[in-house]
């Protein structure tokens, strides 16, 4: 029977060095029989086992010194040695674990994968290449924060429900279009051979259980809106909140810009000189250019925030990237659960009852216009980037009063924050 080597201790081992002459040493350190510390002539340092496993000879590497303690080396060994008694061959099993890890990657695909598989696929599908980012875009801002990095076979009906129910009631159309482009790129993934078994994002039988037909949603596409009278007390509270999401909340009330495209807004876009904001033709709705006065407020608020080098979105997400809807939304929630928490009704929608959201801001703008001032209706549509109901009036209306708009906007600001003749019910007569 060989002899025991002796069991060193942790600081002995730290002084063992190699002579700098020949090839790689080895030192036993006891406690576990075949436990060595290898040392190469440049002193890198590997913990290895010398075992017997059958008939064969076997050198397993446990890791290297000093990231893998003393320690935690002779635990290693412990376990090995335990694993060969039961008749398993530590380096045999793995070796297999590692091939069925490999294969696994191989069948494996991520959703945010099979997204851009999918569009590739299908890109002849979208003539419209402003279809085509609709697609992307809609996938990005709702469901990749959720399913983006899961792959696809592990995907059920739990993970699409936990994407699809906060949108379900505030914003009933997206969340149905989000749901049909979930199931086509799912589909996609189970005819490619990534995974198999019932599309979890299906309808029929399937979340029609779950979720209430959109139709049914009462008026899915009137987003929850303040009141008018609540918009000042919402705007004081907004503006006493931190973060950028607060801020572009803000900003997206002083303008009435839509989410998207306060989100998306470039610092090329805005001329603070002339206080005015142009959105290009392809980030708007109705594919039209779009410009937008700048009240004093928003350019203060504008001069205020800090600039990224190399990023050139004025409210930049965290990492960088474009931010999430998610995230005025999220501002705005806060909002309305900062109230209810003091017993105060919040700021809900007067009709539907429920709580506010960041859409509804254009709303409440709307009615402001038409309940409490002498402004144009086309006039608040035009700020409002909304197609002249009139086709009439529209085909000869060349301008977009940019100007006189600004005069609305700044009223609207003074309404906002309670100053200047806009705090009160006004009369302008903007006509001509």
């Amino acid at each position: 029977m060989p002899k025991a080597a002796r069991e060193l201790s942790a600081l002995e081992v730290k002084r063992l060095q190699h002579s700098g002459k020949g090839k790689n040493v080895t030192f036993a350190v006891g406690g576990v029989s075949g436990l060595l510390l290898q040392i190469t002539p440049s002193g890198g340092r590997t913990w290895l086992l010398r075992v017997v496993v059958g008939n064969r000879r076997r050198e397993i590497g446990l890791g290297g010194y000093p990231e893998v303690t003393l320690a935690v080396a002779r635990d290693r060994a412990r376990e090995i040695k335990d694993q060969i008694r039961r008749g398993i061959d530590p380096v045999e099993e793995r070796k297999a674990a590692k091939a069925a890890l490999v294969a696994a990657q191989r069948r494996g695909l991520s959703f945010a994968d099979a997204v851009e598989r999918y569009l590739a696929a299908k890109l002849d599908a979208f003539k419209n290449p402003k279809h085509r980012q609709q697609w992307r875009n809609t996938l990005e801002t709702y469901a990749m924060p959720e399913l983006g990095e899961m792959l696809v076979q592990d995907i059920t009906v739990q993970d699409v429900l936990r994407v699809l129910e906060p949108l379900w009631q505030a914003k009933t159309e997206t969340a149905s279009r989000l749901r049909g482009r979930i199931e086509a790129v799912l589909s996609w993934s189970t005819v490619s051979g990534h995974r198999t078994g019932d599309n979890p994002a299906r309808w029929a039988g399937n979340l029609k259980e779950l979720l209430p037909t959109p139709s049914k949603v009462a008026k899915g596409d009137n987003h929850p809106a303040l009141q008018i009278d609540d918009a000042p007390r919402w705007f004081a509270a907004i503006r006493a909140k931190q973060g950028i999401g607060s801020r572009a909340l803000e900003f997206a009330a002083l303008t009435a810009a839509r989410s998207q495209e306060v989100r998306g807004a470039c610092w090329d876009e805005i001329d603070l000189d002339a206080a005015m904001w142009v959105i290009p033709a392809e980030r708007m709705k109705m594919d039209r250019e779009h410009r937008v006065p700048l009240t004093a407020e928003a350019v203060s608020l504008l001069k205020a925030l800090p600039r990224f080098s190399g990023n050139a979105l004025v409210f930049p997400a965290p990492r960088g990237g474009r931010m999430s809807d998610m995230t005025l939304s999220a501002a705005m929630k806060r909002l309305h659960e900062a109230e209810t928490k003091k017993d105060l009704p919040g700021y809900i929608d007067r009709v539907s009852k429920r709580p506010a959201v960041p859409h509804g801001l254009r709303s409440t703008f709307r009615d402001w216009v038409a309940e409490r001032t002498h402004f144009p209706g086309d006039m608040a549509e035009m700020a409002l980037a909304h197609r002249l109901a009139n086709a009439v009036e529209a085909s000869y209306r060349r301008g977009d009063m940019v100007e006189k708009r600004r005069t609305m906007m700044q009223a609207w600001a003074d309404y906002l924050t309670g100053t200047g003749a806009g705090s009160n019910v006004i009369s302008i007569g903007a006509r001509g």
